[in-house]
């Protein structure tokens, strides 16, 4: 593994922007580069003479800056460049990753049947006991879990949706594909994630997330209601449109 260089020691006031310089300078000459692990909080200690707390907050700024993506029990790695998710063109997130050239991967947490209940019903405009599906599903890019979504479907507009195999296709390409998109509405909202998010998606203590709440609209009905949800750190929203 390339591993920066010591650079000369700092005031100890300062010694963890010796830590960050040294990481930054050796991302930006490539001898780290996107993907690679970073030295641990126990190997800069050792390199660098500093305490524990001063490593790790050097590890948390640059992360912070997205240079480094940390996960949980496994160490810290270059960032790649963060991805971008179209908020008005409503893409297949394989597609998406797959552009990027990277694998795809889906893990499916649930995907079953219920009835709508006070709580659901006013979600896709239906009275509660219509029968619908929900499925949880966390998008990975390489290693990193990139998006949790969350989604309720219209069962009516979709029987089959509970039998679909989504670690081969998407929710977004199997409704498209039987109920083509005629309306979408999109919501953004930065939060901190309850416990079941945090692990599902490898996020540190305190790290926010980007939600994005989607409906869509086929045959003049509503027929999905989706929440999909994105580390802040490793994820970007985007929009672009021509005025007339």
């Amino acid at each position: 593994m390339t591993r920066p260089a010591t650079p000369p020691q700092h005031p100890s006031a300062h010694l963890y922007v010796a830590i960050k310089t040294s990481i930054t300078e050796a991302v930006r000459e490539g001898r780290l580069k996107p993907g690679d692990r970073v030295p641990s909080e126990a190997e800069l200690v050792a390199r660098f003479g500093v305490s524990r707390m001063t490593a790790n907050r050097a590890l948390r700024e640059l992360q912070s800056a997205g240079l480094l993506e940390r996960r949980a029990g496994v160490g810290s790695f270059v960032a790649e460049p963060r991805p971008m998710g179209h908020m008005i063109e409503i893409r297949n997130i394989a597609e998406e990753v797959r552009d990027r050239g990277h694998a795809y991967r889906a893990r499916v947490i649930t995907n079953t049947a219920e009835k709508a209940n006070a709580e659901t019903a006013p979600l896709l405009e239906v009275a509660p006991g219509t029968r619908l599906f929900r499925s949880v599903i966390v998008h990975h890019e390489e290693e990193f879990p990139i998006q949790l979504e969350e989604r309720l479907v219209l069962a009516a507009i979709a029987p089959d949706y509970g039998e679909v195999d989504f670690t081969r296709t998407t929710p977004n390409e199997y409704l498209t594909g039987i109920a083509p998109i005629e309306r979408v509405e999109h919501r953004v909202r930065a939060a901190m994630p309850d416990e079941p998010t945090r692990a599902l998606l490898g996020l540190d203590a305190g790290e926010p997330v980007l939600r994005l709440t989607r409906q869509t609209w086929s045959g003049g009905r509503l027929v999905s209601h989706a929440w999909l949800t994105h580390p802040a750190s490793r994820f970007e929203l985007s929009a672009s449109f021509a005025m007339d």
